[in-house]
């Protein structure tokens, strides 16, 4: 071998060596197609929070990289994803942000020694199958129906309610537990009825909602088809408000509905900007141009919650740090939050907020 082959190969040794030395750790969400909104919310958190912990010296000695995903909010995309992160060497996933999405991926995580905290997929089935090593920082929608139902059957008493689904894992889930919750509380809605996401055209089921002198949609599904069935309803003379879930929580909405959008009711967790300990990160995104609405900060909380559970652990791999996650608090931009035994946050739950001028606020009751 030549001195110079030597020295390619040496150098060829010591790069290797270094991608050794990373650790490799992915986001994964809806980063194209309708829901890309909350995608740019997961990544964004996700490069910050990678660039805030490197910056400190990394995980266990070692630097984190960062793979981005994107599943389009697809099962099929979504599994064909997580197949290429596990290919990837990748140890723990951000992600996904649908529960239709989240639900397939984590059958090959588990399979693959991965370990995933969602920021964002609320559907009850994703921590409810026995899997070690899945989590979640964001609540389920057991416990936002319930607030859901519960705020409407106090200031929509005797009124007629209509409950629409989009048929996915999360819109249906969460119509399924708000109506369960009203039938709880001797409240009946008086239509339940699916819709087909991706369609432009809703004017045929907004005059169902017109006949039926519907007084309040609720809504299970994300903001892009909630935002057109109100814009279409104000466009046709109904006047009752929207209520929806933690999908809503982005401008988007705002843009497509525009003033139809006044008054529209969601609910979603206590703003996590709005806390002083995430103030140093909310500043630093802020300097950038970005707000960091919606899962921005789930996403960089979740990834806070693995790099203390693994140093807890002292090591990357998913059963040692599962077993950390749900032994301990963990200090984060969302406050300190441990995880319960399948997986869930042990945090504050939902509050319901208005949209307003263009602006989402607490409902002050």
């Amino acid at each position: 071998m030549t001195t110079l082959a030597r020295l390619f190969a040496a150098a060829l040794a010591a790069l290797a060596t270094a991608a050794a030395a990373d650790i490799r750790i992915a986001v994964v969400g809806p980063m194209t197609g309708q829901y890309a909104a909350f995608g740019e919310q997961m990544r964004r958190g996700a490069e910050m929070a990678v660039a805030d912990i490197n910056a400190k010296g990394g995980v266990l000695g070692q630097k984190l990289v960062l793979e981005v995903g994107d599943d389009a909010c697809d099962p099929k995309q979504a599994v064909a994803v997580a197949n290429q992160m596990a290919n990837k060497g990748v140890v723990f996933v951000d992600g996904h942000f649908c529960s239709g999405s989240s639900i397939p991926a984590s059958n090959v995580y588990a399979e693959e020694g991965m370990l995933q905290i969602s920021p964002g997929s609320t559907n009850p089935q994703l921590t409810e199958r026995g899997l070690k090593t899945v989590f979640r920082t964001c609540g389920r929608d057991d416990q936002q129906g319930a607030v859901a139902g519960e705020h409407i059957a106090k200031q929509y008493k005797g009124k007629r309610i209509a409950i629409l689904h989009d048929k996915t894992a999360y819109g249906r889930g969460l119509a399924d537990e708000t109506r369960k919750t009203l039938n709880k509380l001797g409240i009946r809605e008086t239509l339940f009825e699916a819709y087909t996401a991706g369609e432009r055209d809703y004017s045929a089921l907004v005059s169902k909602l017109k006949s039926a002198n519907i007084d309040l949609i609720y809504v299970g599904g994300y903001h892009t088809e909630a935002g057109l069935i109100v814009r279409q309803a104000r466009a046709q003379g109904l006047k009752a408000p929207l209520m929806s879930g933690d999908a809503l929580m982005t401008d988007e909405y705002w843009a497509i509905t525009g003033p139809a959008g006044e008054g529209t009711l969601m609910t979603f967790s206590p703003d996590p900007a709005r806390n002083p300990i995430a103030r140093p990160v909310v500043e630093k995104f802020l300097k950038e141009g970005y707000k960091p609405e919606g899962y921005t900060l789930y996403s960089y909380g979740a990834i806070q919650a693995w790099v203390q559970a693994a140093e807890k652990a002292k090591s990357p791999k998913a059963d040692a740090v599962a077993k950390a996650l749900k032994s301990g608090k963990f200090d984060t931009v969302l406050g300190p939050i441990g995880f319960d035994a399948k997986g869930d946050v042990t945090a504050p739950g939902y509050v319901v907020y208005v949209w307003q001028k263009g602006k989402y606020d607490y409902v002050r009751n």
